[in-house]
């Protein structure tokens, strides 16, 4: 809180304090909802859609970033009849909390395993669902080292909505029963896009950003390393490509300074804006998108876009959805273990390529935006791909439903 500094007013609401009356009302269902970050916020917007269209249902939003909590009151506030900070993970604050709202379903998303929220659900007798379930390498490690921790508190979880069957065996190592668990897949497959740019749309706004007429190429949720790795692909690119432009979407914006110092040192003449210091006087050859929630915009820009945190030594991946929902050709580096059912997905329909190292990355990109026949092939196996990838949302309602009727929905 004290890095970012955008955390204005969570102090309290961290604590459970300052919360507003709010008797219940018979005949209605109060479901508090659980989404860390910006990430997850976005993950649950169709099943927070899906929830609030029934009108018995009241929606306790919380969620632990500001960028999530600033998301969730500008696109959530019609929906959700309270949104608050998630209290600390500590007896007095989560008691607190749990006191005040009273909820009959509490819901969390992908890893939110707070040991004292599952406790406060397990003392209320309160149903709690994990939805979209998946643990990471780096979680799964964690929670096996602990799981004779948490195993008495996953008897506080009714059901573990897993987004693939890896996922689910893992819930099952660390102590979740496998009786509780269903695999439903990714939610954000059934993601809503919202509107898409048109073609005059598209033209309108590469010009306002300074991106010219020519082919973009999108680093999506970079970090450290993976930029020099762009920077270097794209001086090839612009040999052979002289109206080409670069976008770089460092994963956490707060990284502008490393990057404008690697643009400084590295640009060899080419000249860059940062998108938080508004709209460019003029073209640019490279545009950093230094600012939060416009990733999923800037990529209906790019015309071959690489994903981020995928080459050595990160392992995890960033998400490779957006890119396959919106039909931009991609590759990525070898680690993509926290996507590992969609990377497969995606590789095995011929969605996107994966390179082995930064050498084989920078070939392919340059190889891959002078082959047009290429590019519009992984296209329409994206298309192929996400027709094929949809329902897990109607999945994760029919358990939320199948919950809610044993509380006397």
């Amino acid at each position: 809180m004290k890095q970012r500094g955008d955390y204005e007013g969570a102090f309290s609401m961290r604590l459970g304090m300052g919360l507003e009356a709010w008797p219940k009302r018979e005949g209605h269902y109060r479901v508090w909802i659980q989404a860390v970050s910006l990430g997850e916020m976005l993950v649950i917007e169709s099943l927070l859609r899906k929830l609030a269209s029934d009108d018995s249902i009241e929606i306790f939003l919380t969620t632990t970033t500001s960028t999530g909590y600033r998301l969730a009151k500008e696109r959530y506030s019609d929906i959700c009849d309270r949104i608050v900070y998630f209290p600390l993970d500590f007896w007095p604050f989560s008691r607190r909390v749990w006191k005040h709202v009273q909820p009959d379903l509490a819901i969390c998303a992908e890893t939110e395993l707070w040991p004292e929220h599952i406790q406060q659900a397990l003392n209320s007798n309160t149903p709690m669902i994990l939805v979209n379930g998946r643990l990471s390498d780096n979680s799964f490690r964690y929670a096996r080292r602990l799981a004779f921790l948490f195993r008495s508190h996953f008897v506080g979880i009714s059901r573990v909505l897993a987004i693939s069957e890896h996922d689910a065996q893992r819930f099952e190592v660390i102590g979740v029963n496998r009786s509780k668990m269903v695999v439903t897949g990714n939610l954000k497959l059934d993601v809503s896009i919202g509107e898409r740019l048109g073609t005059s749309e598209r033209a309108e706004m590469k010009a306002r950003l300074g991106l010219g007429d020519g082919f973009v190429l999108l680093g999506s949720s970079t970090w450290p390393g993976e930029e020099t790795m762009l920077l270097e692909a794209f001086k090839r690119l612009r040999k052979k490509l002289p109206k080409s432009r670069l976008m770089l979407v460092p994963r956490h914006a707060e990284r502008r300074g490393e990057v404008r110092s690697l643009l400084e040192s590295a640009s060899e003449g080419l000249n860059w804006h940062f998108r938080s210091e508004g709209d460019p006087f003029g073209d640019v050859d490279i545009l950093v998108g230094d600012t939060s929630g416009e990733l999923r915009v800037l990529t209906q820009l790019a015309d071959l876009a690489f994903v981020g945190k995928s080459l050595a030594p990160h392992k995890e991946g960033q998400t490779p959805i957006e890119c396959g929902l919106l039909g931009v050709p991609m590759v990525f580096g070898p680690g993509m273990n926290n996507f590992r059912s969609i990377r497969d997905g995606l590789l095995e329909s011929g969605s996107a390529e994966s390179l082995t190292d930064a050498e084989a990355l920078k070939m392919r990109l340059v190889a891959l935006a002078l082959d047009d026949e290429a590019r519009e092939k992984q296209k329409r196996n994206q298309a192929i791909w996400v027709k094929n990838s949809r329902g897990a949302l109607e999945r994760t309602f029919e358990e939320i439903d199948k919950v809610l009727r044993q509380k006397g929905r």
